[in-house]
């Protein structure tokens, strides 16, 4: 709108201003103001009153609108202006006002400082709205003096500046609240390092950094007290895990030594390098600058290293935690927890030539015993040197007191490989000691999906690698996996079964070869499952030995076999007795004998009815102790039968020192006994018999011919098919009363 002459006249001519600010010409920096008036005289004089004038150190620069539509644009244009000297009534009576709100309610500028000028004072807006648009200042041209126009102008901008000052602190502050949020979720140091360094950059203006510290404790290998790159940012080469002499400039590393030796900031025009400590973790930040950082910037930089030092220390105790849980205390190695987890990464690989291994090494307890723990644990360092040399690429664990796993290329992870290492002795102290291990391998093709299904599998391999007889390595099959889940799931049917009594104890008649009559039966086991559906002995037996359920089913055999005597005697079939097999897991219990002693005594039965009988195999593992154990057994009067004679491996020395009431002709040696040439072992086994004073039982008797001809040698007793096969206990009972009454 157009203005008064007298209005132009004191707006022009009266200066009543004092000389405060002093126009400098050295000053760069301004502060942007938009004029926005319909008359171009009032942009002109404007200028001119502000001409030379000087705020808080910086000039003012101007931009001029003709309109409120044009004032809306090049505020959207200038994100930095700071004020608005803005006319009410332009192209309609509100466009000031018009204005006003769009750069509040539409830009959402709360910063910039507006001031109100009309030469109509009948359209001054309402009291309201200069409080709830947060108008700076209204006033009317006719009063608006020089002195009053750089008064209101300088109150402006200085408002404009403290809410500036204001809104960067709280940026700031926000940042560094969002940044260590972020930083709480890393866990290693050098992750932590990084993510450092990222915040920071956002915080201030710089081109590079690096997060500096000793490398102790953080750089494997690192056993001095030097400075290394932890972490780096907007650096072209990497120099993590480097010694901090890697960095090209030397000043740079002076700087960041300086710093980190004397524990204080240092401020350069280009660069400067931050101190910070807690908890006896200490660390250096040197930032590389395009500008000199603001008295804001340092100090919003100071809450951050406040923030980020007690993280750090945060971050070396959670590291120290995780070796922990995650490190092998000796050898420094992953440890099976991390195993499974570099096996986690090991399945998501998609390289197919990836190999999982476990190195179980043989018979170190023995080393452990024999030469001390101390030489044991330098053993198994060597034995991790020599493994991880194979490969900087390969991934080695100890994940058991004398078992390692690796994980490699099949190139270095293969049984001639593996095998290979233990061709020569180990140099452990002044000992040089030669190992031979065992292997579990399975190729990424085999793998299952998850690190502990992998884990499984080769431990699957490594048990069967242990059991072979061949070669000390398999490679791991689903096939293998499928027989293991297998006999898991007899094992628990057979516990269960076991415990609902679905086992019974079926007998086998032995008859003498002299008067025809039944002498006695052998106690054998069958198993009839909820579905009806018997299970072979030759299944269930080893399933039995393997897991130990061996012993509970072996007391209870004797315990029922005590109770057929006793219904043998109430009988009257007192010279019938009652044989029962007993396992090599039986005779290691080392209460075994007093525990068969205690069931015959508590049923009261004549313990020379109870026959034990045992295989040569049972003589293979610590002998005297088996002997001296049915020595007191037959110091009780049990009766003691050897089983499979001549089928085993025992020494007859041994033969002569067991307390043995009969000898067993193995079904094997009788199969043929009639053919030509057929009896010559038979014949020994009766005759050594006869020797020793033994009764001489033959199984597996099938047809009359081979009766005939174990007669013709000179056998005691028989058993087999051909008189009956096995069968429960009134079965048993019947037979008896059709033989021998």
């Amino acid at each position: 709108m157009q203005v008064f002459d007298n209005t132009n006249d004191d707006f022009l001519f009266i200066d009543d201003s004092d000389e405060d600010e002093i126009f400098d010409s050295a000053i760069r920096d301004t502060w942007k103001v938009l004029i926005v008036d319909d008359d171009p005289e009032i942009h002109s004089v404007t200028k001119l009153a502000l001409s030379d004038l000087v705020v808080l150190g910086r000039h003012l620069q101007y931009l001029h609108a003709y309109s409120g539509h044009d004032a809306c644009k090049l505020i959207e244009e200038h994100e930095d202006i700071v004020l608005v000297l803005l006319d009410v009534v332009m192209e309609s009576d509100d466009a000031g006002l018009v204005v006003v709100k769009h750069i509040r309610e539409v830009l959402k500028r709360d910063d910039i400082r507006i001031v109100l000028r009309t030469g109509q004072p009948g359209y001054a807006p309402e009291e309201s709205v200069i409080k709830d648009y947060d108008i700076n200042d209204y006033k009317t041209k006719t009063e608006l003096t020089r002195r009053k126009l750089v008064t209101t102008v300088y109150a402006a901008v200085r408002s404009y500046q403290q809410i500036d000052s204001v809104t960067q602190y709280r940026n700031g502050l926000e940042k560094i609240i969002g940044a260590a949020a972020k930083l709480l979720e890393l866990r290693t140091i050098h992750d932590y390092a990084s993510g450092v360094l990222a915040e920071l950059i956002t915080l201030v203006d710089g081109s590079s950094a690096v997060f500096c510290a000793r490398g102790q404790g953080i750089v494997e290998g690192a056993d001095d007290l030097s400075l290394y790159v932890i972490g780096q940012a907007g650096l072209v080469e990497a120099k993590i895990n480097q010694k901090l002499a890697a960095l090209e400039n030397q000043d740079t590393a002076s700087q960041i030594n300086s710093c980190f030796q004397q524990k204080q900031h240092f401020f350069a025009v280009d660069s400067t390098s931050f101190y910070f400590a807690s908890g006896g973790f200490r660390a250096v930040i040197h930032l590389e600058l395009t500008q000199a950082l603001t008295s804001i910037e340092i100090q919003h930089i100071e809450v951050f290293l406040a923030n980020i030092a007690t993280g750090y220390e945060n971050v070396h105790l959670f590291q120290k935690l995780r070796n922990a849980a995650y490190k092998d205390w000796l050898t420094e190695l992953p440890n099976r927890l991390d195993f499974v987890n570099l096996l986690d990464d090991f399945c998501q690989s998609v390289d197919d030539k990836l190999v999982t291994a476990l190195v179980d090494l043989n018979h170190f307890s023995d080393t452990n015993d024999g030469l001390g723990q101390d030489i044991g644990n330098q053993l198994l360092m060597a034995v991790s040197r020599r493994i991880q040399a194979l490969s900087p690429n390969n991934h080695v664990a100890r994940i058991g007191a004398d078992v390692f796993g690796i994980i490699g290329a099949k190139k270095w992870v293969n049984p001639e490989i593996l095998t290979a290492l233990f061709s020569e002795p180990f140099i452990v102290g002044e000992q040089n000691l030669l190992i031979s291990a065992c292997f579990g391998f399975c190729s990424k093709g085999s793998a299952g999906s998850r690190g502990v299904k992998v884990l499984n599998q080769i431990n699957i391999a490594l048990n069967l690698a242990k059991k072979s007889s061949h070669e000390p390595y398999v490679y791991y099959h689903q096939e293998m996996e499928d027989k293991t889940l297998w006999r898991l799931s007899m094992i628990r049917q057979l516990r269960t079964d076991f415990a609902e009594h679905r086992l019974e104890l079926w007998y086998q008649p032995q008859l003498s070869l002299i008067t025809g009559k039944i002498m006695g039966a052998e106690a054998l086991l069958r198993w009839k499952t909820a579905e009806g559906k018997f299970i072979s002995p030759a299944v269930f037996i080893p399933l039995a030995e393997y897991s130990g359920l061996i012993i509970e089913i072996g007391n209870w055999v004797v315990d029922q076999a005590c109770q057929l005597l006793n219904r043998l005697a109430a009988s009257k079939f007192t010279e019938v007795s009652v044989s029962v097999n007993v396992s090599i897991p039986q005779f290691k219990r080392d209460n075994f004998v007093d525990t068969i002693i205690e069931i015959t005594k508590s049923h009261k039965v004549d313990p020379s009815k109870l026959e034990l009988e045992i295989t040569e195999n049972v003589l293979m593992d610590e002998p005297q102790v088996i002997i001296d154990a049915l020595v007191r057994l037959k110091a009780q009067g049990i009766s003691i039968a050897l089983d499979d004679f001549g089928t085993g491996f025992s020494s007859l020395s041994y033969l002569q020192k067991l307390p043995l009431d009969r000898l067993k002709v193995d079904r094997s040696f009788v199969s043929a006994i009639a053919e030509p040439g057929g009896a010559i072992i038979a014949d020994t086994i009766i005759n050594l018999g006869k020797q020793m004073n033994l009764k001489v039982i033959a199984e597996g008797i099938e047809n009359s011919e081979q009766e005939s001809e174990l007669r013709a040698l000179g056998c005691d007793e028989v058993q087999g098919f051909y008189y009956a096969k096995p069968m429960p206990a009134d079965e048993f009972f019947t037979c008896l009363e059709r033989i021998n009454r």
